[in-house]
């Protein structure tokens, strides 16, 4: 199990004797998404249904607490009519001036929740134990089950939260009520057994291909009873979001059904038709399979000196040679000091072998894992943290530790689920192959870089002189002569080389190409759904982008976000690292961006995956901040939101004189500029979508104007400097 300096559920230790919380220790919101994050743990691996139990439990915390503060508004998704609510409010006999009573209005919402949405669970017995501890250190009646909310019973009114929210959940479209079981999708390829050398049962190259196992274990360490695991949520387009609009989605038919997709990227790569990117994006993923020895005597600085602070991505395919290196790592500058503190990073050499198999092993979520959506829970929660963490609404006006967390949670639950709406809408529709039948599809065909060579076949793999060869005669590691003209790959050499994991690592060396595994266990091997658009980048950018939102700063606090590996304990699927390594990060984005390279290097995912993904992460950002803004209010923070805020974001703001601000904007701009108040521009340059970032170093302290101009549309946007 991993070894985690934080990141881990804390909530039990917090509760003293008396069964109630120290003053000092955690709010009620943060104790319950702590129990809803372990839940996760204890549940199948299903990404897209976790988020969207996040995504509830957080509106109904947020929901249950606004109840009480008479300004922000309550969300009961799927409900239009503001009559709901002013009858709500008549009807209501709990006194909703006694804020004492929002932590057990908000208990009975997410216990109930809990066991409702965990009653399958596999760890469904630890899952009621611990919501049942919890109650019982707060006090509550969780025998309590009235849903009577016009008395004066607060257990009642939680209990009449969960009640709406469990409804809505079996009208939202995920078929939860038959187990969220697919109702029209069938893959188009016959199943791979990956332990079989070779390719079988691939009917069209660019559609996904299901795995067949003797015994398949999800990322959560459960053993699922299938041989051959389903497609996880193909059809999740049709699941209502938080804040998609009409305007978002494109319905597509395909096998005589309908597919509604979310924030369309449009096609992958296919071979035969854009044969070259599809070569070149696969080939990668197994020239980054080739880093991950702890033997490799390449070394890197892992420190924010040398990784993160990328500054542009790549807007096409045709693009994407120059962003992803052929050695592996970001095209980032680093950062030259810390951009909070000003001191320099501390450096921290280790062999990229260990660097990017602990990045493979962290970013998947491993065994016992609350998936990515929860995983940036656990994140935001370390922020929150930290020392030099405030709790700032966006930068601006310092909020009650209630009202930031229940605040944060949904903005960020809410991005999570549209998140998984977006990235499983165009897996389903798209249902694009993963490396692990790509690789062996094509070396399966033969070369295709020589046509007088052995082997050619114009769809077959490139060959590359050291890590993609033709076995020829007298070849040192495949002597068999019955091997001339096959493929040899230098690779990870997969799973079959390793008998016990805590003491054996594979390697990287030459494998047949037909034996080529993604860096995952034998019994799991690659996620039962399709790759594109990776659902890691998805959920990490937008993740990304709403902590930068809610804390007012792109950087975790002090500048310096961290995880530690310890040495020949944190890896699962083999031995290793070989020395202690830590994961840092000056920026959400940073990790963002780590987190997408690692699926490369883990076998998962190829670029063309990666990209759509992370730029789908940011527009579902966009969305999710503006709805719940839209919830919270306009008088958050020191700067006057204005309607112009649904088309333009700007933060920090204010801002320290010499920071960067970032601005984020819609496609339909395609000029920015800063007006003083004496209406002089005094920075103007295009407007590069979806998000940029300009220096304040120039401008001196006061008050600005942000502003973005398209074709017959502008919006603007206060800025304040500050010394």
């Amino acid at each position: 199990m991993k070894m985690l300096k934080f990141f881990s559920l804390v909530f039990l230790s917090l509760l003293c004797v008396s069964g109630h919380l120290k003053a000092q220790d955690k709010t009620i919101a943060r104790a319950w998404n702590e129990v809803v994050i372990e839940s996760i743990r204890k549940d199948f691996a299903r990404p897209t249904i976790h988020a969207r139990n996040l995504y509830h439990t957080s509106a109904a915390m947020y929901t249950s607490w606004a109840l009480f503060d008479g300004e922000s508004q309550p969300y009961f998704p799927g409900i239009e009519s503001d009559r709901f609510l002013s009858d709500l409010y008549s009807q209501v006999g709990v006194d909703l001036d006694n804020k004492a009573q929002v932590a057990e209005v908000i208990s009975h919402a997410v216990y109930n929740l809990i066991m409702h949405r965990y009653k399958d669970a596999p760890g469904f017995l630890e899952i009621k134990k611990m919501a049942d501890d919890l109650m019982g250190a707060y006090g509550f009646d969780a025998s309590n089950i009235s849903t009577d909310y016009t008395t004066n019973d607060p257990a009642a009114l939680g209990n009449y939260i969960a009640l709406f929210f469990i409804k809505y959940g079996l009208s939202d479209g995920a078929n939860e009520q038959n187990g969220y079981d697919n109702q029209f999708y069938n893959p188009t390829n016959e199943p791979l057994d990956p332990t079989h050398s070779g390719i079988n049962g691939i009917v069209d190259p660019n559609r996904w291909q299901p795995l067949l196992f003797n015994r398949f274990i999800d990322q959560s360490g459960n053993i699922l009873p299938e041989a051959v695991p389903t497609f996880l949520s193909p059809e999740w387009g049709v699941v209502k979001s938080f804040a998609f609009e009409k305007d978002d989605y494109v319905k597509y038919n395909k096998d005589g059904f309908q597919y509604a997709v979310a924030l369309d990227p449009g096609v992958p790569p296919l071979l035969e038709e854009e044969t070259e990117a599809y070569q070149w994006g696969f080939s990668l993923v197994n020239k980054w399979s080739s880093h991950l020895d702890s033997d490799d005597t390449v070394m890197w600085d892992i420190s924010p000196n040398q990784i993160g602070n990328i500054e542009y991505y790549p807007e096409k395919v045709s693009d994407y040679p120059a962003f992803y290196l052929e050695d592996g790592g970001d095209i980032g500058s680093g950062y030259q000091t810390n951009p909070v503190t000003g001191e320099p990073y501390e450096e921290q050499w280790v062999s990229r072998g260990d660097y990017t198999r602990v990045l493979a092993e962290f970013w998947a979520d491993g065994p016992h894992s609350e998936t990515p959506p929860g995983h940036w829970f656990t994140i935001i929660n370390y922020v929150m943290d930290q020392p030099e963490f405030s709790r700032k609404y966006a930068g601006g006006e310092i909020l009650e530790d209630l009202e930031y967390d229940v605040k944060a949670y949904l903005m960020l639950g809410g991005a999570m689920h549209d998140a998984a709406i977006a990235a499983w809408s165009v897996k389903g529709y798209y249902d694009y192959i993963r490396p692990i039948s790509a690789i062996r599809y094509m070396a399966s065909l033969g070369q295709s870089t020589d046509p007088n060579d052995l082997n050619y076949h114009k769809y077959g793999i490139p060959l590359e002189p050291g890590l993609v060869e033709l076995i020829k005669s007298g070849d040192p590691d495949f002597p068999d002569p019955s091997l001339i003209g096959q493929i040899k790959l230098k690779a990870w050499k997969g799973p079959d080389y390793v008998d016990n994991p805590a003491t054996e690592k594979a390697g990287v060396g030459w494998i047949l190409a037909g034996d080529w595994w993604p860096y995952q266990r034998p019994s799991f091997v690659t996620p039962p759904f399709a790759g594109y658009v990776s659902g890691h980048s998805t959920y990490s950018r937008a993740a990304a982008d709403v902590l930068a939102y809610i804390t007012g700063s792109p950087y975790f606090p002090g500048g310096l976000g961290e995880f530690h590996a310890k040495k020949n304990e944190y890896l699962v699927f083999e031995e290793g690292p070989s020395v202690d390594v830590i994961l840092q990060w000056a920026s959400y984005r940073d990790a963002s961006d780590q987190c997408s390279l690692s699926r490369i290097w883990g076998g998962i995912h190829p670029p063309a995956d990666d990209i759509p993904g992370r730029n789908m992460g940011v527009l579902v950002s966009q969305k999710a901040i503006r709805r719940s803004n839209e919830l919270f209010t306009a008088s958050e923070g020191s700067v006057d939101q204005g309607a112009s805020a649904k088309d333009l974001i700007v933060f920090p703001n204010p801002i320290l004189q010499g920071g960067t601000v970032h601005i984020e904007g819609s496609f339909v701009y395609d000029h920015l500029e800063i007006v003083n108040t004496a209406n002089q521009v005094v920075y103007s340059r295009d407007f590069e979508f979806p998000y940029f970032s300009v220096s304040t170093a120039n401008l001196s302290q006061g008050l600005y104007f942000v502003v973005l101009r398209g074709k017959g549309t502008v919006v603007s946007q206060k800025l304040i400097v500050y010394e």
